[in-house]
């Protein structure tokens, strides 16, 4: 799935260290615990405990919203004057 965003401001809010968009992508894949070997994946958990396999993509798409309104709130703050 490719989704084109028209500016980079998702990526603009960070979460600790690292764009909250990132944050989600990551766990969207999936993968199988070394050790335990249970496996991890974000269709199935939306299959089976949201009852909507659409989930991922509605998740992420709340992501980038919040990212985005969040960046106009910050830009629209008026600059801190250090004293």
């Amino acid at each position: 799935m490719i989704l084109h965003s028209p500016a980079s401001d998702p990526y603009n809010y960070v979460v600790n260290g690292k764009p909250a968009v990132e944050w989600v992508m990551e766990r969207q894949v999936v993968k199988a615990d070394k050790d335990s070997g249970i496996e991890n994946d974000a269709n199935r958990y939306a299959n089976e405990t949201m009852n909507n396999p659409a989930y991922p993509l509605e998740l992420f798409q709340r992501v980038i919203t919040v990212s985005l309104q969040t960046m106009e709130i910050v830009r629209a703050l008026p600059k801190l004057e250090v004293l």
